[in-house]
């Protein structure tokens, strides 16, 4: 491949690190040719790295542009790519000029890169603002990030997320840690445990709140040292602020730090404080050395650090907390040493320069193949009831779209969502308003596949409405000559006879595929009468996915030694909250678990929750959990028992192995737990007289092994996959025949 990059080249920090570090290793197996428009410290070392560089001076910009269009096309690159704003405003004045797809790595939130600084952000920050919605694709460095974008509008699909890596290949050559003091002029003792932080003083990187949670921590322990490296525009103040509430000889300001290898060898702990981040380098830097770390919960940062097991996290702003993990790593050293040694090998691992490469060269082939992907048809537009706060439903979209991606990893995909922001960063896929009739019409007409999936939408128990926009949609996806495929739903019960016609017809009509999770839906549909499509017994695609977002407990103030019974309840007739009261009650005197109320869908369920909250004598917590599948998963594996009304809490702690009583207020429930072969459930009007706590005791004193029940759930959830693709393959086929 043969790449353009431009960048200012006065950049400093984590920025210059990233782009000269790839690169210099992109540079080994692809034609890369970097532009700087200032000639400096940035130019000089990316020539010594081996990199191609020229640099580009002076004002006039058209001139400039000029150079730069010839250059592309004459030698032809294929992928042009900046970074900052400087580079974004020139990647704009390039525009419509050049066929190479146009990209920007978004480094940080370009909306907080100039705090402090009012000329730049009107400038630069109003340059990136307007520059950066006009590219083909972002490359944002961390999930965090990925998410901001999505949250502002970007394109999901185009955004690529590529963490920062540090060289394991790179041998050090570090000073030792007491000459390296004598050199900064840090004054140590024997047990001394010296924290420090390599950032520029700027106020997102808020080292007020590190100086003032030190001050705190060294009057108790006052052999703690402070070590900043940095220079900055509130360095002044934070000397003083430093000066007025340390002892003398506890904070150290090293400076502008060159030899970082020996910065980091010299450190016990690893600070950042920043109210704003993408990926910091700071961190896996000083992980390559050992080095455990406390930083604040913000951007990339969970994503590398693991609260409790490789590092520890705390709300920006918060000197308390700060303080008292300041404590703690200075009072458990063999604790801080097993974080250091694990932090070290979580970034060998994903983290690494070898890593961000082999992304980097992939993300760039996508980018090529969907500049050459040109189809009559393609994609998939998927319909269900999204953006209605329900964490069961996104937990499904999740594993659907997770699914048609293992099929092609560029698959265009669109949901029809009625909040498209949140759906947006859900499922990290474009999202259009439901009932945008116009737009989703031509969307058909693009598209190869229409999914009507998300738990049981052909049914009138909630909504004879609701079920009328599923059936219209259809048909809509049909006539627009989609393939239609109903994705691992429930079907039932439709009371009224009339919604039972049209659905059959409808149906029978217009789905070409039809996959249904469990043996209760496959039965109604031949009571309704629908046999002219395909139709299979699969299970809830839910069931696939995996709790990976551990920091997300601990987001939630879940304790780490305290064991929790998880409650899902909704309103419903029948529901009897004393019942429910009894059973709280009775897992935590008999058990130890303490309660946990959770609200699947908010706007729903929680007058429920708080009524039955108010109600408890127990310790108990009220939870509203994650806004995406990974988060809910994460949550349901901790517990070590689920109480459920909704379905899909329950089909989570089958996916998870996790104890369980169904309180069934619908037959999808039994229906369910039926395949799953559990006998642990009972009717919602059947709570009472210690029926639900009995049902408790046998879940969790239960000898039976579901296992293999599970096992295949899952694997008939795959099964979904596979039928998808069955169609996606049909479709374009018939359409190459056509051509």
């Amino acid at each position: 491949m043969k790449i353009l990059h431009m960048i200012s080249g006065g950049d400093v920090g984590g920025a210059k690190t990233h782009v000269l570090s790839l690169l210099a290793g992109l540079s080994k197996s692809e034609t890369i040719h970097l532009i700087c428009f200032t000639e400096g410290d940035f130019a000089a070392e990316a020539r010594e790295l081996g990199i191609h560089t020229t640099v580009l001076g002076g004002k006039n910009l058209l001139s400039v542009r000029r150079r730069i269009l010839s250059l592309i096309q004459t030698e032809g690159y294929e992928i042009i790519h900046c970074h900052g704003a400087r580079a974004n405003l020139m990647g704009l004045l390039l525009g419509r000029s050049i066929s190479a797809p146009l990209i920007s790595t978004v480094h940080s939130d370009y909306r907080l890169d100039y705090i402090g600084r009012p000329l730049a952000n009107l400038s630069y920050g109003n340059i990136n603002r307007y520059a950066l919605p006009r590219f083909d694709a972002w490359v944002s460095v961390s999930g965090h990030m990925t998410k901001i974008l999505s949250e502002r509008g970007f394109d999901p699909q185009r955004i690529y997320t590529l963490y920062n890596g540090v060289d394991f290949s790179r041998e050090s050559q570090v000073l030792p840690k007491e000459e390296y003091y004598k050199k900064i002029g840090l004054q140590t003792e024997k047990d001394s445990v010296v924290f420090g932080i390599a950032a520029r003083i700027s106020p997102v990187k808020d080292m007020s709140t590190l100086v003032r949670a030190f001050a705190l921590a060294v009057e108790k322990h006052p052999s703690l040292r402070l070590v900043i490296a940095g220079e900055g525009e509130e360095e002044k103040q934070i000397k003083e602020l430093a000066a007025r509430l340390c002892p003398e000889g506890t904070v150290c300001f090293a400076g502008w730090e060159r030899d970082m290898d020996s910065f980091y060898n010299a450190l016990d702990v690893n600070m950042l404080t920043s109210l704003s981040e993408g990926f910091p380098y700071a961190l896996p830097e000083g992980a390559r050395m050992g080095c455990t770390a406390i930083a604040s919960n913000v951007g990339g940062v969970p994503a590398l650090i693991d609260h409790g097991r490789n590092g520890l996290l705390f709300t920006p702003g918060d000197v308390d907390t700060l303080a008292g993990h300041i404590l703690y790593m200075a009072e458990h050293p063999q604790e801080r040493q097993a974080m250091g040694k694990a932090l070290q090998e979580k970034t060998r691992e994903k983290f690494s320069l070898a890593v961000m490469l082999q992304r980097q060269k992939e993300i760039y082939e996508k980018i090529l193949a969907g500049k050459e992907r040109k189809k009559k048809r393609d994609g998939v537009l998927i319909c269900g009831a999204y953006g209605k706060g329900n964490k069961g439903d996104n937990t499904i979209l999740n594993a659907i779209v997770q699914q048609l991606y293992h099929i092609d990893p560029n698959l265009p995909i669109c949901v029809l969502s009625r909040n498209p922001a949140q759906t947006r960063v859900c499922a990290e896929t474009p999202s259009l308003y439901s009932f945008r009739i116009g737009k989703s019409r031509k969307l058909l007409k693009r598209s190869e596949l229409y999914i009507s999936g998300g738990g049981t939408l052909m049914q009138d128990s909630t909504s004879t409405r609701s079920l009328l926009f599923y059936l219209f949609s259809i048909r809509q996806a049909k006539k627009a000559g989609c393939k239609v495929m109903l994705y691992g739903c429930g079907i039932g019960p439709i009371s009224k006879e009339k919604n039972r016609k049209l659905t059959a017809k409808i149906l029978n009509s217009c789905a070409d595929m039809i996959c249904v999770r469990d043996h209760y839906s496959l039965d109604y549909l031949k009571q309704l009468g629908v046999i002219k499509p395909e139709i299979h017994l699969t299970a809830d695609p839910a069931l696939l996915v995996e709790a990976v977002d551990l920091n997300y407990l601990h987001s939630c103030g879940l304790e780490e030694n305290t064991a929790y019974a998880l409650f899902s309840l909704r309103p419903w007739e029948g529901y009897e909250e004393k019942d429910f009261v009894a059973a709280a009650e009775y897992v935590y005197e008999t058990y130890g678990l303490t309660p946990l109320l959770y609200c699947m869908e908010s706007d729903r369920d929680l007058p429920v929750i708080e009524s039955l909250s108010r109600s408890l004598r127990c310790p108990h917590k009220i939870l509203d959990a994650g806004h995406d599948g990974k988060q809910t998963i994460a949550l349901v594996k901790r517990m070590s028992l689920i109480v459920s009304m909704r379905l899909h809490t329950l089909i989570f702690a089958a996916g998870q192995g996790v104890p369980m009583v169904g309180v069934v207020y619908d037959p999808k429930v039994s229906g369910f737990l039926d395949d799953l072969g559990s006998k642990h459930y009972l009717p919602l009007e059947s709570t009472g007289d210690h029926r639900l706590e009995h049902c408790i005791d046998k879940a969790l004193q239960s000898k039976d092994h579901t296992d293999e029940q599970v096992i295949h759930l899952r694997h008939l959830a795959a099964e979904n996959e596979r039928y998808a693709a069955k169609l996606l393959k049909s479709v374009r086929k018939e359409l190459a025949h056509d051509k």
